[in-house]
């Protein structure tokens, strides 16, 4: 099996004089909002980015990392994934004011939660959060963005760390990004970012909110287990669009679906594998490029072996 692979490390990696939750083999469908997928050979849930910065020292330089917020932009192949996932969703998670009009979030802060922090601060230019289901560290990755609106837009500066356990503070002209992406020197990732907001009324936030919530309720199935947008967007096309004309609308491979509300969105209606979830995904990129001769290209992260 590919978790075999890394028995070599087991003495390698310890979480003696850590404070954080170190496990082994730990199934990815407890951690990812499609809920499938295999086990990772290594899980590591920080208690703080000075427990974080003491675990990265201790990952074998040969092992590949993968960071998890909510695991809502992520899908873990059935093998499972050879490597270490960081968790950030509850060593990370401070979030605070910092100035006027200004919140800092670490990157394990939902993004829902985010917004609404903002919000009851009287701060606005954070409602859009309130629609992307990942964390602050999922959305400056990969610049997540929702009802016209990208998270670079609001970050002022952002913090990271490498694979040295050295710690950046980044401006945002040291972070290229654009739809969809955003790009750091090579092993380093985020821990958190100060968004620049601008003061507004708390019930107008709330009512904004709201508005933004009802909007998201009536376009998205949001009530079954998915990961969001699939794929990007298309320069002047709809990516959904697209594959509801190649007519892969509630199409279905096992237990995975294309979703009959949003043709972007693929659902786990109960025991999917990853396997058949991976299907539906290169089967609309296929009859996409086929009939129209664009290139859909994932939002999606696809880890692991099959």
């Amino acid at each position: 099996m590919a978790m075999e692979k890394n028995l070599k490390h087991v003495a390698e990696i310890s979480a003696q004089g850590l404070n954080g939750k170190l496990c082994r083999n730990e199934p990815m469908s407890r951690h990812t909002s499609w809920r499938t997928g295999g086990a990772a050979a290594w899980f590591y849930t920080p208690a703080g980015l000075d427990d974080l910065s003491e675990f990265i020292k201790r990952i074998p330089c040969d092992m590949p990392i993968v960071w998890c917020g909510l695991g809502s932009n992520m899908l873990v192949r059935d093998g499972g994934f050879d490597g270490v996932v960081i968790s950030t969703l509850k060593g990370l998670d401070r979030i605070s004011k910092c100035g006027d009009n200004s919140v800092y979030a670490e990157a394990g802060v939902p993004c829902a939660k985010a917004a609404r922090y903002s919000v009851k601060n009287a701060l606005s230019g954070s409602e859009f959060f309130i629609g992307i289901p990942g964390t602050v560290g999922g959305a400056l990755a990969m610049n997540a963005g929702c009802f016209g609106h990208e998270t670079w837009e609001i970050v002022q500066r952002a913090d990271t760390i490498d694979r040295s356990s050295v710690r950046h503070r980044r401006s945002i002209s040291e972070v290229e990004y654009g739809y969809r992406y955003s790009k750091l020197p090579e092993n380093e990732w985020f821990t958190g970012a100060e968004f620049n907001l601008v003061p507004n009324s708390a019930e107008a936030g709330k009512q904004e909110i709201k508005k933004l919530l009802k909007i998201r309720m009536e376009t998205q199935p949001v009530q079954t287990a998915n990961a969001g947008s699939v794929f990007k967007n298309p320069p002047g096309k709809y990516a959904a669009e697209l594959i509801e004309s190649v007519g892969l609308k509630n199409h279905a491979i096992g237990q995975a679906r294309i979703s009959p509300k949003h043709a972007n969105f693929i659902e786990n209606r109960g025991k999917a594998k990853a396997v058949e979830i991976e299907g539906l995904i290169e089967l609309a990129r296929e009859k996409v490029e086929a009939i129209h001769g664009v290139s859909l290209q994932p939002e999606v992260k696809i880890i692991g072996t099959v």
